[in-house]
């Protein structure tokens, strides 16, 4: 007899596999990351079909078969109607996606991650968003995520010399684990130069809630300089993954 397992869980991925099977990448509240196979949901008379679609979030129950758990019922909690009518924010939604994969590896419930997730779609799914805030949303997800999975940078104090960070130049070195002053840089030639409004813009991504957003008036200058930097050592994290 199967021991059936239920958990709310936000649907990331889905892959068609056999004729009408489909494998999904789902984030649950109780068990973390799974990959669980929807057998014959591809078919028009399958019932799993109306609470297993990409981007929902779903009271899913399964089974473990011999080689992937078996999605056995899927009953939607939310749909996340208002984003999936917007295509840069559904393109936002697949980052999220793709970055959650490549972060969090294994079968682990993790309570934090799961709130930031679910928070996450919850706010791109808001009503009247301004579309310059779609990115910065992307970028809170990645560095609350980084920072939850052990990989929060350092932005007060230089890792090499210790020393206080003051608004001068400032240089991110991903090596070294944050942001090191000029002094170090001289010594070492390495890192990218950063400004401190950047630097102050990601301590408030860290330190506070979602409701600094609207409050962050972001220039395209220092939006460009976060993606920079968000890209640099997203990238270095994956490297050393």
């Amino acid at each position: 007899m199967f021991l059936h397992y239920r958990s709310q869980g936000l649907i990331l991925k889905k892959e068609d596999r056999a004729e009408a099977d489909q494998l999904f990448t789902v984030y649950t509240k109780d068990f973390g990351k799974l990959e669980i196979l929807g057998k014959a949901i591809r078919k028009i008379s399958s019932k799993l079909r109306l609470g297993a679609e990409i981007f929902y979030l779903s009271e899913i129950e399964f089974i473990q078969g011999k080689t992937y758990k078996i999605l056995t019922d899927a009953i939607p909690i939310e749909k996340f109607a208002n984003l999936k009518k917007d295509l840069k924010k559904l393109i936002i939604a697949y980052k999220i996606s793709e970055t959650l994969d490549n972060l969090v590896k294994g079968q682990e419930p993790d309570q934090e991650i799961w709130n930031l997730l679910k928070e996450t779609f919850q706010k791109l799914n808001t009503n009247n968003l301004k579309p310059k805030t779609y990115n910065l949303i992307y970028y809170c997800f990645l560095w609350k995520l980084l920072s939850i999975t052990g990989y929060q940078p350092e932005l007060y104090h230089c890792p090499i010399c210790q020393q206080k960070l003051e608004p001068e130049k400032l240089y991110f070195n991903p090596k070294e684990g944050g942001v090191i002053c000029q002094n170090c840089f001289q010594k070492t030639n390495s890192g990218k130069e950063v400004e401190p409004e950047t630097i102050k813009i990601l301590r408030l991504i860290l330190e506070k809630d979602w409701q600094i957003l609207p409050r962050l008036k972001i220039g395209l200058k220092y939006i460009q300089s976060l993606k920079s930097i968000s890209k640099n050592y997203y990238s270095f994290i994956l490297g050393e993954k």
